[in-house]
């Protein structure tokens, strides 16, 4: 019989919270220096909660290889993460958004944040809070009015289903893809744009996790991690490029996106340099220490 939700803080430091959602050990050391910075001492206001149903298949709601179809058949190519394009879509440029430290952040521990969802794992039902960055509604809502839109986070449907959910209040995202649909490579999960079934000059990619574009850095849009800045404003100054983006005169988004000064590689190159100069141990408490040295 399952539990009632409670918070657990040994799943925010061992392995569970690792497998569970997508963030590695360098974003979680990050999170941990803006919490110092903030004083560590946030509390949970008001949010929203729902209660979720069992699920029969960790697919998501919105996948393309979803509830209708768990074998993973399509009437499309088997190596195609997406269908044709609907018809209202037609002509659009397909833009792929991460979704944790770039669109929220989440934590299994008691932070303000905007709602909390409830997540089963290994039969025990636990809460995660989740914050959303300044100005996301409004750049989801311009997205989908000026691509096909997709959320693809390495993450578990498990639990960013519910969050998209709550966080597609305009509901502009067509597809949502998960963890199953990226490719593992060396212990990260690649999200590989030439398997989205897209035209990979009219395809591009947001995500703060440069590992994640590793095969396609020249369609990426680079973007800084987020935990709790509430000052941030980095996806309302991104608008204004992707609309430049969408232009139908646009006939090669890597050409446009190097034009725009926009360089996936060099956002892979600096985060290869920064694991060769700072590389992190596990120690025996699932704790993540860093041998990067502390910044004045």
């Amino acid at each position: 019989m399952k539990t009632e939700p409670h918070y657990h803080p040994e799943l925010r430091q061992g392995k569970v919270y690792v497998l569970f959602f997508c963030c590695g050990s360098s974003n979680k050391d990050r999170e941990n220096k803006e919490e110092q910075k903030s004083g560590g001492k946030w509390k949970a206001t008001r949010p929203a909660r729902i209660s979720l149903p069992p699920r029969q298949d960790d697919l998501g709601i919105n996948s393309p290889r979803g509830r209708e179809n768990p074998s993973g058949t399509a009437p499309w190519r088997d190596d195609h993460l997406l269908p044709p394009q609907r018809e209202d879509k037609k002509g659009k440029k397909c833009l792929v958004i991460d979704l944790d430290e770039t669109l929220v952040h989440s934590s299994f521990k008691p932070v303000e944040c905007d709602f909390i969802v409830h997540v089963e794992i290994e039969d025990q039902i636990y809460q995660v809070y989740v914050a959303k960055r300044p100005y996301v509604d409004e750049f989801l809502k311009r997205c989908g009015e000026l691509f096909e839109t997709v959320v693809f986070t390495a993450s578990l449907a498990k639990y960013a289903d519910p969050v998209l959910d709550l966080l597609d209040v305009h509901k502009v995202v067509d597809w949502r893809l998960f963890r199953e649909s990226c490719s593992p490579y060396k212990g990260s999960y690649v999200k590989d744009m030439g398997r989205m079934g897209r035209d990979i000059d009219s395809i591009m990619i947001i995500d703060n996790s440069p590992h994640s574009y590793l095969f396609n850095p020249q369609n990426a849009i680079p973007c800084e991690s987020w935990f709790c800045d509430k000052n941030d404003r980095e996806l309302l100054e991104l608008i204004p490029k992707l609309e430049l983006l969408a232009e139908s005169s646009v006939k090669d988004v890597k050409v446009k996106l190097k034009e725009l000064g926009f360089s996936g590689i060099n956002a892979l190159t600096r985060e290869m340099a920064g694991l060769e100069q700072g590389q992190e141990t596990e120690d025996e408490s699932g704790e993540y220490e860093s041998t990067e040295p502390e910044e004045n």
